[in-house]
């Protein structure tokens, strides 16, 4: 049986040193020293091996097992040492070389205009609110004396979700909103991403517009004239000059186009301007009684305004960008301009 044993440990000698990956060491591992591995399978013999050989028996299967399994993790070892050596030959570091330096971020020049805007009316005593992307169109038209039928929809460009749902056109469904859930005085400022089916030098279809609205009992064409003024000073200069053209929305009455002088010519006339010296800057308007009936206020008691206007349009004239699909390609080259 002794005899036996030390065949049986030179085969399983002679397997290992033949194996030359880690799948197959292990599997020397399993053959020999597993549970039902043959070495270990040889000790359960010892039952008939005569009494005077019986320790001499055992003594010889447990050295076995031992030298065995110690051969099995130094071939381990050594092949992960080889590995090792291996990759520090192939991939040397050069520790003379420079670091590579981390390019910190910048703020986007959209979200940099909607923070300075923000800051301004927060200064005025406006809170920020937020409403859904994908809006009713109740809340995108009808609440804002839009029906269905109106010739002011096809204007607007619509990404139709179904019938009754749509990618918001504006952000003035969240004046809606906010007026069913709160009583006067309302003083709120509501930017976002709006959606329209526009694309080409001055537009996408997807951009920024913030849009504000003030409601309380003695709200007069005055107010809004003296806050917009105030607003367009302080982001394009005290110098600037403004005017106040009469327009048309359907959820505000009287309406307004507001315009400054041109940023670019100062007023003489060039590409930008069209021209004219002047460039439009945001829409305004003093909101229909009728937006009121719809949200539950007493027209006769609440007066109020509103105004809304593009980040992009007024990023592009601050920072004198020429298209606006500059703010969206993600080069960084443009980006670190700002």
């Amino acid at each position: 049986m002794i005899g036996k044993l030390e065949q049986l440990k030179g085969e399983a000698i002679a397997e290992l040193e033949a194996a030359s990956d880690e799948d197959r060491i292990q599997a020397v591992r399993t053959k020999y020293l597993g549970r039902k591995g043959l070495l270990t399978g040889f000790l359960r013999n010892i039952v008939s091996v005569p009494d005077d050989e019986k320790p001499l028996f055992g003594k010889r299967c447990n050295e076995a097992k031992e030298l065995l399994s110690v051969r099995i993790d130094e071939a381990l070892a050594h092949l992960s040492s080889g590995r090792k050596g291996d990759l520090l030959t192939r991939e040397k570091i050069d520790v003379t070389l420079p670091g590579r330096v981390v390019r910190a971020g910048r703020i986007h020049p959209v979200i940099q205009i909607r923070r300075e805007i923000c800051g301004i009316f927060s200064a005025y005593g406006f809170s920020i609110v937020d409403g859904p992307e994908v809006e009713l169109d109740y809340y995108n038209f009808e609440a804002l004396n839009i029906p269905k039928d109106h010739p002011a929809r096809d204007m607007q460009d619509t990404f139709y979700i179904d019938d009754n749902t749509v990618l918001r056109t504006h952000t003035s469904p969240v004046q809606i909103r906010m007026m069913e859930k709160v009583r006067p005085p309302v003083r709120i400022l509501s930017p976002g991403r709006v959606y329209r089916r526009d694309s080409d030098v001055s537009h996408t279809p997807m951009f920024h517009q913030i849009e504000g609205l003030l409601v309380d009992t003695n709200v007069t064409f005055a107010d809004l004239k003296g806050i917009l003024t105030a607003f367009l000073k302080k982001v394009f200069g005290e110098n600037t000059t403004l005017r106040f053209r009469p327009s048309f929305f359907p959820f505000t009455e009287p309406s307004a186009e507001v315009d400054i002088r041109c940023v670019i010519c100062s007023g003489r006339g060039c590409r930008v301007c069209g021209q004219s010296g002047w460039l439009e800057i945001l829409g305004s308007g003093m909101v229909d009684p009728a937006v009121f009936v719809n949200v539950g206020y007493d027209p006769e008691q609440y007066k109020g305004f509103a105004f809304g206007l593009g980040l992009e349009r007024i990023a592009m004239l601050k920072y004198g960008v020429s298209d606006i699909r500059l703010f969206f390609e993600n080069d960084s080259r443009f980006l670190r301009q700002f």
